[in-house]
């Protein structure tokens, strides 16, 4: 009798720890700021998963989680690829209907333009989507320097340029693509010979056979964009 009283209260601990963890889901762990969006590609772009409802802290209105929530608690996907997501920036909510600000997102960790592992891709898909939710003329993809930027998922910002800013790139500009695939080792090289270890990439389109590539070490959304509407 005295061994079963000595060894249950040990028991009883194993039987709490057990059901605390048959009970733990990825929306119970606490979130660093800075992971928002790795969160929301992870979880919230795609949901097909039995479990998105319960994984994603913030659901498509379009995958049925519950009553439609409103525009900053809600992820609007605009396109999906098997290794890219473009969706809305919370910059939009409140905005009138013709202010567009979009972000594209690998759907594997990287951290930002400071990582080796930046896909090449990201800028042609950022364009496509820009290409459909702004049209050709007007098109700024940026992405920020490290210093310069709350979340340290990879994102390529989706913007108008600012027609004032147009005259002042070209001491900025690094050179010009025809590819979109060559933009990161342009600004690599960019930032070398200016001796830049950290700095933003802004894309824009140069003439209709190529794409001017420009870097800053400030931010380039915030220099050169339409990036908030008030």
């Amino acid at each position: 009798m005295l061994h079963r009283t000595r060894h249950r209260p040990r028991t009883l601990r194993l039987a709490l720890l057990w059901a605390l963890a048959a009970c733990w889901v990825p929306t119970a762990h606490a979130l660093a700021r800075s992971d928002i969006l790795l969160d929301i590609v992870t979880y919230c772009v795609d949901p097909a998963p039995g479990s998105y409802c319960n994984v994603c802290r913030v659901p498509r209105n379009d995958a049925a989680c519950g009553p439609a929530l409103e525009c900053r608690k809600n992820t609007e996907v605009w396109a999906l690829s098997e290794q890219y997501a473009a969706i809305r920036d919370i910059k939009m909510c409140g905005c009138p209907t013709d202010f567009v600000h979009g972000l594209a997102l690998p759907l594997k960790p990287v951290r930002g333009v400071e990582d080796p592992a930046r896909p090449d891709g990201i800028w042609q898909f950022a364009w496509d989507v820009a290409m459909r939710r702004i049209g050709p003329a007007d098109i700024a993809l940026v992405v920020n320097p490290q210093n310069h930027r709350s979340q340290n998922q990879l994102h390529v910002h989706l913007l108008r340029l600012d027609p004032a800013a147009r005259d002042n790139l070209a001491p900025h500009t690094v050179g010009t693509v025809r590819q979109l695939q060559d933009v990161w080792s342009v600004a690599a090289r960019g930032a070398a010979d200016k001796a830049m270890a950290d700095y933003g990439v802004l894309v824009t389109r140069a003439d209709k056979d190529s794409f001017r590539v420009a870097i800053t070490a400030k931010s380039p959304e915030a220099l050169f964009t339409q990036w908030r509407c008030n």
